[in-house]
C-alpha cells in the first residue's frame, strides 16, 4: 500500500489573526492523521496505546486558509527500530504541498513509562502497509 492518507476539515477556529491556519495547528492535522491510522492501520485506540511523541519537525511551504476547505495528511514510516517509529507526513491543500513533517513515537512499557519494544502486532502492520 505504502502510503496512509486522511482528510481532515479545515475549522473556523483553527484560522489566526493573519487569516491563515495558525502554524500550532499544523501539528494537531498531523495528530489527526496519526490517531485515524493508528485505528486504521493497527488496529488501535492511539489513547490506549503506551506511546509518545518524542520529537516533531514541521517544514511550512504555504499557508492554508478557511476556503482550502480540507488538508490531506499523509502518514509513512520512514525508520522503525525496536521501540521507535518515524514518520513523516505531508500536509496538502489545495492541491498543493502546505507543509512536511518527521514525528517520532516510542513505544513505552506501561508499568515503568521506560522505552519497551514496539508490539509486535503494531510492527507487522507497519512493515506491511508500508512495505518495509
Amino acid at each position: 500500500m505504502g502510503t496512509y492518507t486522511a482528510d481532515i476539515d479545515v475549522r473556523f477556529r483553527d484560522i489566526d489573526a493573519m487569516g491563515h491556519v495558525n502554524n500550532a495547528v499544523y501539528a494537531t492535522y498531523i495528530e489527526q492523521a496519526r490517531t485515524r491510522y493508528f485505528s486504521d492501520v493497527l488496529d488501535a485506540d492511539l489513547s490506549r496505546v503506551s506511546t509518545v511523541l518524542a520529537s516533531i519537525s514541521i517544514d511550512f511551504r504555504r499557508p492554508i486558509e478557511l476556503s482550502d476547505g480540507e488538508v490531506t495528511v499523509t502518514v509513512d514510516v520512514a525508520d522503525l527500530g525496536r521501540s521507535s517509529a518515524t514518520m513523516t507526513h505531508e500536509i496538502r491543500a489545495g492541491g498543493e504541498a502546505a507543509a512536511e513533517a518527521e514525528a517520532t513515537l516510542v513505544s513505552l512499557d506501561p508499568e515503568t513509562g521506560e522505552p519497551a519494544p514496539i508490539p509486535e502486532e503494531h510492527r507487522a502492520a507497519m512493515e506491511s502497509y508500508h512495505d518495509l
